[in-house]
């Protein structure tokens, strides 16, 4: 059994302390004079403005999608192997282990070059293996001790923020204007300096599997560090503009010493305790990375078994020291560490990515607690690519180069094109392709969407019941419209092929996305059964079943023991009847959709996703979702009151409840006439009748029913029966 991490971490500690420690770390000092110097205030701001944008809405993507799924361990590569696939999440993943692994080593040399201005002569690679080590010991103690010892680097960090200011006020007049020679610094220069000072926004997301909850914890310390990186790099160079000529800070990397009272007691231990918080940020978050998908990748054989073990992280941390200590020999880091960054913005781009697919995909699954617009992602994601190639369009080609290679490697298979044709060829090749593949994933509940087959006996006369099914998926699922004609297929007067496409010309004239179908039975309730399991094809099949309201209560009664054999087959039942004068409400200004929750037959969670699949219409936008029930007693009213507060909190469904004891000289029939009068659309649930009470059962219906203008009668057949769809896969 799969060992499961102790979740131990809160928003502050899990999250927002390594990630604000690593965003404000060795470029802050050493780098903002620098880029202030060259560029001048304005640009300045303006860089750090459009770099703080894009890391910005990289951490809104990553929040939301935490706000949608449990996040395992893994953090970045979790969230992309889930959406994307184990194949493409392996690909990003391991140079992410890797580039978390390395920038150990690139921190370690950073914070060992630093020591030499306190002591000249220091053996530069003996002590930076001394820190890797003491980097890799803070670590293997576990997340929270290590983190806990960053609070007071934090601390040190503030402090020297509070130095540099009090070192602005003491400048009582600003740095006077000189005529320094004009920078051959571009502003995409300049910004290509300044942006590896913003990609620390993953630094706790890679904690995700220590977090007593990911959900809440990551969105909070995220978006709450990376808006206060934001603020600290708009003030600092105002600060540096204000006291410091732009060639002290175009000369200068340490002239934060000179502005700040103090400067080398109050700057350098907060410089040396971002560096080193950077260190141990990375050390976290490497052996969690590769943790995660050795799980996914080699969780049958024994290294697999190892690292999902208890002690997984703590042999994963010994792999990331090995491979940092190695990269302390490679001697000249600098390729590396442009490699490095490669890598990390390839995540930061993927992750945007992700969160537009998500968005586009229309899942039903898809319900975060806050949305982010799929063009604002795919934008930053594009944002992304951007930056890499002002970095360096070498290291980025290399960077693509090698995920690419990677990706081909997990996925195992032999690309071929099939061409075909011009566009035929091609879109029959990309159906093909995507059939293949879909019939490979099993489904789950986190993949449902209605794919609903309406039967009907003349499509022109039941259009308001086929809207209704187009409504219900939302255009998320595949609505096909069936016209059962009963006879001999024999007979010649039927012309098949030629009914279809009336069928097909009407749906198309009334903006109807629908695929129509004829088919020839020897009787119309057979005829559904046998239809039923024939349609669709590699795993793409109808699993909604809708059935107009017969005028024959003996039909009816024969759609009712259907039911039970379509139950077998779990294929869920909807049995709508819409009163022929109704008119659809497209133009009322409030309108309800009443679900009326029993509890008893497990119906109540798809008549709530059907329910608000409607309302997430054009036409019923803004509708009022009601969930109604009658309790017997105050015993119950209150249990189905808590139920009902979890369920609507944790689906994130935007509904109203209201529970109240039915009163025992009132028949439920009448209460629901009463209640739901003004109700535009209603559920109900529809229960497997007793085999012989089939027409018994049909009258019931019929006096529910009532006068009621449009109703639906759900039996629910579905995988997440009894439990409603949940967007959470639990790594």
């Amino acid at each position: 059994m799969e060992a499961k991490p102790q979740r131990k971490l809160g928003a502050f500690l899990g999250v927002y302390t390594p990630t604000v420690l690593t965003i404000l770390g060795v470029i802050m000092y050493l780098r903002s004079g620098w880029v202030t110097g060259h560029l001048g205030l304005t640009k300045t701001l303006m860089v750090v403005i459009l770099a703080n944008s894009i890391t910005l809405v990289t951490t809104l993507s990553f929040s939301s999608m935490a706000t949608n799924m449990r996040v395992g361990v893994g953090g970045a590569y979790f969230i992309i192997s889930r959406s994307l696939g184990l194949g493409i999440g392996a690909a990003v993943g391991l140079p992410l282990f890797l580039s978390q692994a390395i920038s150990v080593t690139l921190y370690s040399f950073g914070l060992a070059e630093s020591l030499s201005i306190v002591w000249p002569g220091i053996p530069v690679q003996a002590a930076t293996v001394v820190i890797i080590l003491l980097v890799a010991a803070l670590s293997y103690r576990g997340a929270e001790f290590a983190l806990r010892t960053q609070v007071p680097l934090l601390m040190l960090v503030g402090l020297s923020l509070v130095a540099l200011a009090l070192g602005m006020m003491w400048h009582r007049e600003p740095a006077e204007a000189a005529v320094v020679a004009a920078s051959d610094v571009t502003f995409w220069h300049g910004f290509a300096v300044f942006f590896p000072a913003v990609t620390g926004v993953m630094a706790g997301l890679s904690l995700s599997g220590d977090l007593k909850d990911p959900s809440r914890a990551i969105p909070m310390g995220a978006i709450l560090a990376t808006m206060t990186g934001f603020v600290v790099y708009l003030l600092i160079p105002v600060v540096l503009d204000y006291t410091a000529s732009p060639e002290e800070l175009r000369s200068d990397p340490l002239i934060w010493l000179r502005i700040a009272p103090l400067g080398a007691l109050l700057i350098l231990p907060g410089m040396w305790g971002a560096i080193l918080s950077s260190g141990v940020g990375s050390m976290l978050g490497a052996p969690r990375t590769i943790q995660s998908v050795t799980r996914d990748q080699l969780a049958r054989t024994g290294l697999g078994r190892i690292v999902a073990s208890p002690t997984g992280v703590r042999v994963a941390t010994i792999a990331s020291t090995v491979i940092a200590l190695t990269a302390v020999f490679l001697g000249d880091l600098n390729a590396v560490a442009e490699v490095v960054t490669m890598f990390f913005l390839t995540v930061y781009g993927t992750v945007n990515v992700v969160a537009a697919v998500e968005t586009l995909s229309g899942d039903p699954s898809w319900r975060p607690r806050f949305h982010i617009p799929w063009w604002l992602n795919l934008a930053a994601g594009l944002a992304c690519a951007w930056v890499m190639l002002l970095i360096n369009p070498l290291a980025s080609v290399a960077a693509i180069a090698i995920e690419i290679l990677l990706w081909m490697f997990f996925v195992r298979r032999e690309q071929k094109a099939t061409w075909g044709d011009a566009r035929r060829g091609l879109y029959e090749a990309l159906f093909r392709w995507a059939l293949i593949r879909l019939a490979r994933r099993p489904m789950s509940a986190r993949n449902w969407r209605p794919h609903v087959l309406a039967f009907v006996d003349d499509p022109l006369k039941h259009l308001d019941m086929i809207r209704f099914g187009c409504w219900f998926s939302q255009e998320r699922g595949v609505v096909t419209v069936c016209e059962l004609l009963t006879g001999d297929l024999l007979d010649n007067d039927f012309d098949l092929s030629k009914r279809q496409q009336e069928i097909q010309k009407l749906m198309n004239s009334e903006d109807l996305t629908v695929f129509a179908e004829v088919d020839v039975v020897n009787r119309v309730v057979e005829g559904i059964l046998n239809v039923a399991q024939a349609n669709g094809m590699a795993g793409m099949t109808s699993n909604t079943i809708l059935l107009g309201w017969p005028k024959d209560p003996e039909r009816l009664a024969e759609f009712l023991v259907t039911v039970r054999r379509l139950e077998k087959l779990r294929k869920s039942v909807v049995i709508g009847r819409i009163h022929p004068q109704y008119v659809f409400p497209r133009r009322k200004s409030h309108l309800q959709v009443h679900v009326w929750w029993g509890g008893m037959k497990q119906n109540g969670d798809l008549m709530l996703l059907l329910a608000y699949l409607l309302t997430r219409n054009s036409e019923w936008r803004g509708a009022e979702l009601r969930i109604l029930c009658a309790a017997s007693n105050d015993f119950a009213k209150q249990n189905t009151e808590r139920y009902l507060t979890d369920l609507i909190q944790q689906t994130r469904i935007d509904a109203e409840y209201d529970v109240f004891i039915k009163p025992e000289d009132r028949h439920i029939k009448d209460v629901i006439q009463e209640r739901s009068a003004g109700a535009d659309a209603v559920f109900l649930g529809l229960a497997t009748p007793e085999l012989g009470d089939e027409a018994g059962y049909a009258e019931r219906l019929t006096d529910l029913a009532g006068d009621l203008p449009v109703v639906f009668f759900v039996k629910n057949s579905s995988l997440f029966v009894g439990k409603l769809l949940e967007p959470a896969e639990v790594g």
